[in-house]
């Protein structure tokens, strides 16, 4: 086996389309969006006598605290056994160790694992000299919903109140939840978006970023804004990635003007509808709180993702691999401020 640079798109996504455990995270596009941002990155690809394998996205992080190159929900792929899983592993560990070296200015690698949390995936890891972050950049839990079931069934699994909650909405003559993929759209989502990130206390992402995000998935369809409009004014709205036989609510955003109208339930419907419309036999509603406790800062939301029924899927936690003293700096930097946060 050997891991080298993956030239071809179409190659990427078909491996990719056969495999379980998977994200946006790990899509070509989502490669695309990284470079359009200024981002270094290596599409890189296990082969066995010529047959891919897995792939990996490595993503170069400047930032003070130190740089980094990052493997976010990766490598994925698929492999005969644990054995087979770890031998690919150390193949791609040790072509990242190669990329830092002649990048030079490399304090650590990170990697955020799309694989389940479970003692055998963990000690590949442990066995590799890797351990936990103090901090993660993408999601090590889920909730997501399985979509084969008929829509009135999915319906009825649903929490009572959150089926209440849906009809309620779609009752209201006042209440439009409507779908766009055009790009100007991305500046009614990101209004809605500041407010959002000023109410809840957290640094939200650039227009940029946003529209760089959006351009990425938009040129093969597989994005959507989705805006739910009361009386006229726009008050909830959301940016849906469908990838992969997956639907995943990414990013979403609401003003308090009309709490009591249920616009945010009605918009998970329809894009729950939409996923499964698109042929996605999964909808993912990306991170939620580790546990139940109400001061955790994501308590409010992970109730009303749970709401809609479905199952938690836990990763392996964030892994770290020291290449420089300088990495226990971050360390200590990130403990801090996951400790302010909250989390």
């Amino acid at each position: 086996m050997i891991v080298k640079k993956v030239e071809e798109k179409k190659q990427w996504e078909t491996l990719l389309s056969n495999c379980k455990e998977k994200t946006f995270l790990d899509s070509w596009n989502w490669g695309n969006f990284e470079k359009s941002m200024g981002k270094k990155m290596w599409r890189l690809g296990l082969f066995e006598n010529d047959k891919l394998k897995a792939v990996g996205l490595i993503i170069k992080i400047k930032a003070k605290r130190g740089n980094f190159l990052f493997l976010p929900h990766g490598p994925t792929g698929i492999f005969k056994n644990y054995k087979a899983k770890e031998e690919g592993f150390e193949l791609f560990l040790d072509k990242i160790k190669e990329i830092a070296q002649k990048e030079k200015d490399i304090d650590f690698i990170r990697i955020a694992p799309i694989w389940k949390r479970n003692e055998g995936n963990r000690k590949i890891f442990k066995n590799n000299n890797l351990k936990q972050a103090p901090i993660h950049k993408h999601p090590e839990l889920t909730w997501e919903l399985d979509l084969t079931p008929s829509k009135k069934n999915l319906l009825m699994d649903m929490r009572k109140t959150t089926r209440y909650l849906i009809r309620k909405g779609r009752d209201n003559k006042d209440l439009e939840i409507v779908k766009k993929d055009d790009s100007k759209e991305i500046e009614t989502y990101n209004k809605l978006y500041q407010k959002t990130a000023n109410r809840h206390d957290f640094v939200p992402f650039s227009l940029k970023y946003l529209k760089n995000e959006f351009s990425a998935f938009n040129k093969d369809n597989e994005v959507l804004i989705f805006l739910a409009k009361y009386k006229g004014e726009v008050i909830s709205a959301a940016m849906i990635i469908f990838w992969s036989g997956i639907g995943f609510y990414h990013q979403g955003a609401s003003i308090r003007k009309y709490s009591k109208i249920p616009t945010s339930y009605l918009l998970q419907w329809e894009a729950i509808k939409e996923a499964k419309k698109r042929g996605c036999d999964r909808y993912n509603f990306w991170g939620i709180a580790p546990t139940d406790n109400p001061d955790h800062p994501w308590h409010g939301l992970t109730k009303f993702k749970k709401g809609f029924g479905g199952r938690k899927v836990e990763y392996v936690k964030t892994q770290d691999y020291s290449l420089s003293f300088k990495y226990y700096f971050t360390y200590l930097v990130e403990r801090i401020r996951k400790y302010k946060r909250g989390l």
